[in-house]
């Protein structure tokens, strides 16, 4: 299993950098986890093909994080000219929720006669689900029910753990999405400054004991996160970084 992060970024591009969008390959496999609205750019200036991208996996559906998917349908049917089937997951009500966004951004465009098959899965906490070669188990998060359910993520492959936590703020169920795993991915959106639906590096540095994983890296860093530059036990991700659980 190989992750790109293609995108690390909060919701409005702080430090330069794309929205959430990581790239997941396994097995021969490509799947986007999370495709925020500058995503098609990461994705372009990274020269990823998209028809090789079997199934997309949305956190949540703020537009940092869900954003791109309109785009990414417009390309598949007139760019890249997909004939390749989609697999589209994600919370309960992805599939309400992905027309709705189409059609807000571009009217009409839920009739085209789609060139390539879209299907839909629901994965939730208790409907663990099988994505591109992954074995895809969903934990709920602490962000923003209106833009939910809110999840975080397990992929596991070949005895390899890959955890996301989507955006959240503290809670305990990250203990269980971490426990042994490989790697964890987690928002870190303040350094010291405690918000209802994000996490900060203070609080994150106080349960660190708690989170049973060798490897934490640190994402969706805002300006506060970003300004900090004292060392960290932790890595802090960057657009580009690739992660080998």
């Amino acid at each position: 299993m190989k992750i790109t992060i293609l995108g690390s970024g909060d919701a409005f591009g702080s430090g330069g950098r794309f929205n959430t969008c990581l790239l997941v390959e396994a097995a021969g496999e490509r799947m986007l986890l999370d495709c925020g609205s500058s995503s098609m750019v990461a994705l372009n200036k990274a020269d990823v093909a998209r028809n090789p991208i079997s199934s997309l996996l949305f956190t949540h559906f703020h537009g940092d994080h869900f954003g791109a998917l309109p785009a990414f349908l417009l390309d598949a049917q007139f760019v890249s000219r997909r004939n390749e089937p989609l697999t589209i997951a994600g919370p309960a009500g992805i599939e309400h929720r992905a027309w709705h966004a189409l059609e807000a951004d571009f009217p009409g465009a839920s009739a085209n006669p789609w060139r390539f098959p879209i299907r839909f899965i629901e994965v939730t906490p208790a409907a663990p689900a099988m994505l591109a070669g992954l074995a895809v188990t969903a934990f709920p998060m602490v962000h923003d029910e209106r833009a939910g359910p809110c999840q975080g993520y397990r992929l596991a492959r070949d005895g390899k753990v890959f955890a996301f936590s989507g955006d959240t703020a503290w809670s305990d169920e990250l203990i269980t999405l971490a426990a042994g795993a490989n790697v964890l991915l987690v928002e870190c959106y303040n350094y010291d400054r405690p918000l209802a639906n994000h996490l900060d590096y203070k609080t994150l540095a106080a349960r660190r004991g708690d989170l049973a994983t060798p490897r934490i890296v640190l994402t969706h860093m805002g300006p506060g996160m970003l300004a900090y530059s004292g060392p960290l036990p932790e890595e802090r991700a960057h657009d580009g970084l690739v992660i080998v659980p």
